[in-house]
Order: structure tokens, then sequence, then C-alpha cells
């Protein structure tokens, strides 16, 4: 039986729309298009699932490769905690700005291309930056860095979405974003325990070394794209489009979503290092780099997080996740190291999940130009990342770790009430016939 996909052109009550600007149609899909799909188990979803498993990795140590040297960069340039952070909010605040152009390029000239141009610039910033001895000139790299990695962040969920087939889209998803979590550990861990015996500029040097590498896999084995159609780049699309999206009931919901995970993730990673090389602690860089395998807990929740998408709904499973996170945050207030530790492994556990399941409904609730809608979720998810993140260091400034688990704990509970109002909307206007 022929099944035909039809979204509706009514407007949400209250809304005043032209009938211009809200009709929109998925094409009927013939049998030998349905065939085009990649499918689990094909050595295409094979290649797919390495390609975009290396530009996740690779995105996340180069974004994330500074956030355990932060003490290192306080002493080296006479910089406080909070001045610190900028060497990774200047590249998350750049980023989030290129996401709202780089997802509308990818709808106009394609995805491949564009993630490859980002990851190779992304790779040869670093190893620029890893020479330069001004503070501001470090910023400004790292800013260049995180403008490139916009084209690579959100055309690999576009990507994913177009080509693989719809039954196993979820589980992709929580593939790639597995790929992300060992990334933003792999950047950690390498640059925390190689600080404790070389420079960080040489560590440094070596992610830019390991991204170029991951880049030219990721060009060579990557499929074409099959069900991408150039649509034209013009102001009065892309205004339409964003005025859609905001006037979706869930779409401005899973943005504020991303901001309020983004924030409290990166807040927690940003001072925990402070903490742990201080007293009562006093850890050396190395142990405080190794402590960044909690994120091996996101390479399995992250999958499973999609998988169980397909059995309980994404509601309670983001629910669940955010409540893992809470939790975590708050047994890292303990004194113990291993339960700093453990809280830690919860947090990131929750937190990926959270992404993997959050940045999912994204590509299903989306009525129209996909690429925009996932730019506009991570221009939020990174900007949490930089306001959230930076914000944190007054906070750790006055309170010490109990400030930081506070601050954490607001954006944790508005995100669990965020998530119930989704949980309870109706999903896309699809209807099958």
């Amino acid at each position: 039986m022929n099944i035909t996909h039809r979204q509706s052109a009514t407007p949400a009550a209250g809304q005043s729309v032209n009938d211009d600007e809200l009709q929109v149609s998925i094409p009927h899909v013939s049998p030998q298009e349905k065939d085009l799909f990649i499918k689990r188990g094909t050595p295409q979803f094979i290649r797919v699932t390495l390609a975009l498993f290396s530009a996740g990795l690779a995105t996340f140590a180069l974004l994330y490769c500074v956030q355990p040297i932060m003490p290192v960069l306080s002493l080296d340039f006479g910089v406080s905690p909070a001045a610190s952070s900028l060497s990774l909010s200047a590249a998350t605040g750049l980023m989030a700005i290129g996401l709202l152009f780089t997802g509308p390029i990818s709808d106009a000239v394609g995805r491949k291309n564009v993630m490859v141009v980002g990851l190779m610039l992304a790779a040869a910033c670093t190893l620029i930056c890893s020479v330069m001895t001004s503070w501001h000139a470090i910023l400004v790299m790292r800013a260049l860095v995180g403008l490139s990695l916009s084209g690579v962040a959100a055309v690999a969920m576009t990507y994913l979405s177009e080509e693989i087939h719809p039954s196993v889209v979820a589980f992709s998803m929580g593939l790639y974003i597995s790929g992300n979590s060992i990334g933003g550990m792999s950047g950690r861990l390498v640059t925390g325990v190689l600080t404790d015996f070389v420079s960080w500029r040489v560590a440094i040097a070596f992610i830019g070394v390991l991204a170029l590498l991951s880049a030219s896999m990721f060009w060579k084995i990557l499929p074409a794209s099959r069900h991408f159609r150039a649509s034209s780049l013009s102001l009065r699309k892309l205004v339409i489009n964003f005025r859609i999206h905001w006037r979706d009931s869930g779409l401005p919901l899973l943005f504020a979503e991303g901001f309020l995970l983004m924030g409290s993730f990166v807040t927690m990673f940003n001072y925990i290092g402070y903490r742990l090389l201080g007293a009562p602690y006093h850890l050396s860089q190395a142990l405080v780099g190794i402590l960044s395998i909690a994120y091996l807990m996101g390479t399995y929740s992250s999958p499973k997080a999609g998988a169980l998408t397909a059995v309980y709904g994404r509601g309670p499973i983001l629910i669940g996740a955010l409540i893992m996170m809470l939790v975590g945050i708050l047994v890292t207030a303990f004194t113990s190291v291993w339960l700093v530790f453990i809280g830690m492994a919860m947090v990131t556990a929750g937190f990926f999940a959270a992404h993997s399941v959050a940045s999912g409904w994204i590509g299903k609730r989306a009525r129209r130009a996909k690429g925009q809608a996932s730019s506009l979720y991570l221009f939020c998810y990174y900007a949490g990342s930089s306001v959230a993140g930076t914000l944190g260091g007054v906070f750790w400034n006055k309170f010490s770790w109990t400030g930081i688990t506070g601050y954490i704990c607001v954006m944790l509970i508005i995100a669990v009430g965020i998530g119930y109002r989704l949980m309870k909307l109706p999903e896309s206007r699809i209807i099958r016939s």
C-alpha cells in the first residue's frame, strides 16, 4: 500500500499567516526512491556511521580541548577563571552565530561540502592557535574554530534525517551523538593528561593533527547525498521559514531545552577542574583530565535513548534523562572524590541522552527547511554553553561549588518543566492515508 505524507497548512489558533507561507508538502515517495534510503546493516550504513562518528569526534575534541586546561591558561596568561572560560565560550558563541547561516547555506549548496570545509578549517585554526602568544589572539583563533565547526554541527543531523531510513534515524542520531561524547572526552583527556608532561601548546597541536586526519577520512568515505534537493538562498524565504519555526508549538520549547541542557553541562565541566585542583583534593592536572572518561557514559546513553524513544516516546525519555542530570549534579556536592565522579558520570549520561532525544525531535517537528530548524536548535544549544557557561564563573567566584550546584539545579528544574510541556504536545502534523 502506498503511503503519502502531507502536512497540514492550518495555522495554530490566534495566528495570522498567509497561505503561501504555510503551503508545505512532502512529495510522494515512489518505491524506487524508498530503496535509496540507507538501511541498517548495509555497507552504506557502516560508511555513514564511521564518517559521522569521526566528524563528531573531531568536532567535539576541537571544541572542548581547552576545557581541562583552563586553570593552566589562568596561570600562564594571568587571567581569572571566568576570563579563562572565554577560551571555550568564544568558540561556542561564534559557533552559535555561524549556525544561523551554515544550515541555510547547506540547504542551498549541499550537506557534504559544507561539513568537509568546516572541519578542515577548524583543524587548521587549532594548529595556528597552538603557536599564538597573545591571550587575545588565542581567543580570536578559538572564535574562528567555533565558526568553522558550525558547518558540521547542524548539517550532520540534517544529513542523517535525509539519507537514513526513517525507521533507524533515531538510532543513527544516537550513534552520531555518541561520537560527539567520545570526541568531547578525547579532547579533554588528551590535553588534560599531556599538559602534565608537555606544554599545553603541544597538546593542542596534537588535537589539531588528529582532527585533520579525521576530516580526511570523513571526506573520503561519506556517501554523497541522494535525497538532497537544493533550495534557493533568498532572504525572504529564510524569514518565512524562521517565522514558521518559531510559531510551531513545540520547536521554541526544544530550542529553550537545548540552551538549558548545554548551559548546565558545560558549566559543570568548566569549573570542576578548579574544584579538584584545589583543597581538599589537590589532584594533578593529569588526574583531572582522566576524569573525562565520564564521557563514556554518553557513548552508551545517547544511542540507548534513541532506541527507547521508539518504545516509550520522546517525552518520558527526555524527562527521565533530565532528572538523571539533576540527581547527578546534587551528588557532586558531596566531598568524596568518588561521589563527585559518580555525579559527573550521571550528569554526562543524562545530558547525552536528553540531547539525543531533543535533537531528533527537531527533525520530526520541523515542517520545512529542516537544516534551518536544526541550526536554530544548535544556536540556542551553543548559546547556552557560551552565556550560561561564562555566567557560571560568577557563581564559582562568589559561592564556590555550592553556587555552581544551585545554579545548575535551577536550569535543570526549568528544563524538566519544559520537557513536561513538550510531552503533552501532539506530534508533527503528519496525515497518513
